[in-house]
């Protein structure tokens, strides 16, 4: 009978030590704790804009404000990163945990993430619908099971705390007023008209350069200078522009062709252009185990980097209002020519592709340098034509790449690329300026004076 007590006190203390190991190990900060559930819920996002046939500048605005929802929600539980509140546009504040508790932060950026999404996106189809509900539940029920009850809940109850300011903070951004405004374009030498095969007279969004940036003082700044005048003569730039449009697309084969195709990024066929560089991030998450704290600052810097960019790209599409090179080579030098890549409906300068590209390049790069990397966005997502990995040396190298796609597709000029690149790079070099994602001191405002408080989060000491 001893014998027996003996054994099930061991067995008790072990029962004890193990359960407390499991509790440390749940109340890990969010920078010792994998970045699975934050790379694992964009790779679904990406899913849902393609089969909701999302338009890139709404997409762009899907994928920045649900970054920073997820990067808010796990902010008390890192040990140098700062919240953005006060440093975005109309962002004024966040809820904040409770310090003397315990949380379990890929619970509350499971909560987060799901929660943001479908406020974001509250008509989607019942297919999206369920695949968010199934993946919010497949990370829940893990979770459950190796979290305690209450702080699994207190940690579900933060999450949908901060979605729910984050989506109040969007709201306000004016894409209600601007989603869908009516546009008369000036009937000038040189203007936008609709572009074959494109039925619908109407451009997509031009009020979108309206709404409100997250740190930009408006769509007005990083706007890029304007294209050379329009002209027919012969020797004028704008032909000559033209002409390269015409013979590039004459010309086009092998790997040019290639380059088009995989940086097309069409809405309904992929995640959009944004999608395209977030998943990119993903895919770093993954291989570089960045931790959960890294993940979510990546995919900030990027989220703000595109969203952005679109409205500053919108912003100048409609106020120079150019026509596409299909019209220009139409008009002037060949009739029957057409793109390999089917033009957009809205106005050309500048590329769109080259704007945000040369944004988050800049992000990605003040974050992690210089760095060789993998491309596996159309593989990732199963998407046909199979297009293979791409390998570039940089992230500038990716964006240069994406934005001569555009004149290899046959749907932009050379200026159009090369203005939007250097909007991005501007748009890019804001956010460094501007943006403080960590604190060097090893605080944010709210944890700057507390002695030893510099390399651990006020979250390691808490309750159950």
């Amino acid at each position: 009978m001893r014998k027996t007590t003996l054994h099930l006190t061991v067995a008790a203390v072990l029962t004890l030590a193990s359960s407390a190991v499991l509790a440390d190990r749940d109340s890990r900060p969010a920078d010792q704790t994998s970045s699975e559930v934050a790379s694992t819920w964009f790779e679904r996002l990406y899913d849902v804009v393609k089969a909701e046939s999302t338009a890139p500048p709404p997409a762009s605005r899907i994928y920045g404000v649900t970054a920073i929802a997820l990067y808010e929600s796990i902010i008390a539980g890192t040990k140098r990163n700062r919240s953005l509140a006060g440093q975005l546009n109309g962002l004024t504040s966040v809820p904040q945990p409770d310090e003397n508790r315990r949380y379990h932060w890929p619970t509350v950026a499971n909560t987060v993430l799901a929660s943001t999404i479908r406020g974001l996106y509250p008509a989607m189809s019942e297919a999206s619908l369920t695949a968010i509900k199934d993946l919010e539940q497949s990370f829940a029920s893990r979770q459950q099971a190796a979290v305690p009850r209450r702080q699994y809940e207190r940690s579900v109850a933060h999450g949908q705390a901060v979605a729910g300011a984050i989506l109040e903070w969007a709201s306000t951004d004016g894409v209600v007023t601007y989603n869908n405004c009516s546009y008369v374009p000036v009937p000038v030498p040189g203007a936008w008209r609709p572009t074959p095969p494109l039925a619908n007279p109407n451009p997509l969004l031009p009020c979108w350069g309206l709404i409100r940036p997250m740190i930009l003082t408006s769509g007005e700044e990083c706007r890029p200078p304007g294209h050379p005048p329009f002209s027919t003569a012969p020797a004028s730039r704008f032909r000559d522009a033209s002409l390269e449009v015409y013979k590039t697309g004459l010309n086009l084969r092998g790997e040019r062709k290639t380059i088009a195709d995989y940086w097309s990024d069409a809405s309904g066929v992929t995640g959009t252009p944004a999608g395209h560089w977030i998943a990119i991030v993903s895919q770093i998450a993954r291989r570089d185990n960045l931790s959960l704290a890294q993940a979510a600052e990546a995919y900030a810097r990027v989220g703000i980097a595109v969203h952005d960019a679109f409205i500053v790209c919108w912003r100048a599409k409609y106020v120079f209002n150019l026509q596409r090179p299909v019209t220009y080579i139409n008009d002037n030098i060949d009739k029957s020519w057409m793109p390999y890549l089917v033009t957009p409906g809205f106005p050309s300068y500048p590329s769109g592709h080259s704007t945000q590209s040369g944004a988050a390049a800049r992000a990605l790069t003040d974050m992690f340098g210089i760095k060789r990397f993998r491309d596996t966005t159309h593989v990732d997502h199963g998407q046909l034509p199979t297009l293979e990995p791409r390998r570039f040396d940089s992230f500038a190298d990716a964006a240069s790449e994406a934005a001569v796609s555009r004149l290899y597709g046959g749907i932009h000029f050379s200026f159009d690329n090369d203005d939007g690149l250097a909007s991005g790079q501007c748009i890019g070099r804001a956010i460094r300026e501007r943006v403080s994602f960590r604190d060097d001191e090893g605080g944010s405002p709210q944890r700057q004076g507390q002695k030893g408080d510099v390399d651990r989060s006020p979250f390691d000491a808490r309750q159950d």
